[in-house]
């Protein structure tokens, strides 16, 4: 995540703007919105203070997965639920999690299926899955397939494997099936380029050095 803009930039995008940079001699800048790299952490503080200020919903759940990294899961919530109401699809599965585990507030069942109802119509793959669980729990196996198909069609593995089961099981029919089998490979290829492949190789020996 920038601090300058808040926007989520992929590695494959970072990797092939500082290639850019550097081949051009340029200064580093956000590849989204062209903000100069601060210098110093302090810098940093200070430009993600002015989008935490301007109720940015992104700074906010940052912050709050700060927090929650350093056991403040109170101040966290706070957060979380600031950038939920704003809309933020994340805030809503962080706080899915946090009515799921109690350890700031009680646990509560119907806070977490809101929660993740809110997050997966809000597009996130992940919430959309662990809705799974819930809709089986409660005899609703077509709700349940429904909730696979869409996160497969994202390009969801775990979703795609559901759906493999379901569909040994005659749980979906086999034009369904197959129309979600070509929608999540089209969604994961999309994601691929030259340019991704050559950061994760990047990151995989970064990794490896540090081992």
């Amino acid at each position: 995540v920038m601090g300058c803009c808040s926007k989520i930039i992929c590695q494959a995008c970072v990797y092939a703007d500082r290639k850019r940079e550097i081949e051009a001699r340029l200064v580093p800048a956000c590849p989204f919105c062209r903000h100069p790299v601060p210098k110093s952490d302090e810098e940093f503080d200070k430009i993600n203070f002015k989008r935490i200020a301007a109720n940015d919903p992104v700074a906010l759940r940052e912050v709050g997965q700060n927090r929650r990294k350093e056991g403040d899961h109170e101040v966290a919530y706070e957060y979380y639920t600031k950038a939920a109401e704003l809309g933020d699809a994340e805030a809503h599965y962080c706080l899915a999690a946090s009515y799921e585990e109690g350890k700031c507030v009680e646990k509560d069942e119907e806070k977490v299926i809101y929660h993740l109802e809110e997050a997966a119509i809000a597009g996130h793959p992940d919430a959309r899955f662990m809705l799974v669980s819930h809709e089986l729990g409660s005899g609703r196996v077509g709700r349940a397939v429904k909730h696979l198909i869409i996160a497969a069609n994202l390009g969801h593995e775990k979703s795609m494997q559901g759906l493999k089961e379901c569909y040994k099981d005659r749980l979906i029919s086999k034009e369904d099936f197959a129309a979600a089998l070509r929608a999540n490979y089209a969604a994961v290829h999309a994601t691929k380029s030259p340019q991704r492949e050559a950061a994760d190789t990047r990151r995989l020996k970064k990794s490896q050095i540090a081992g």
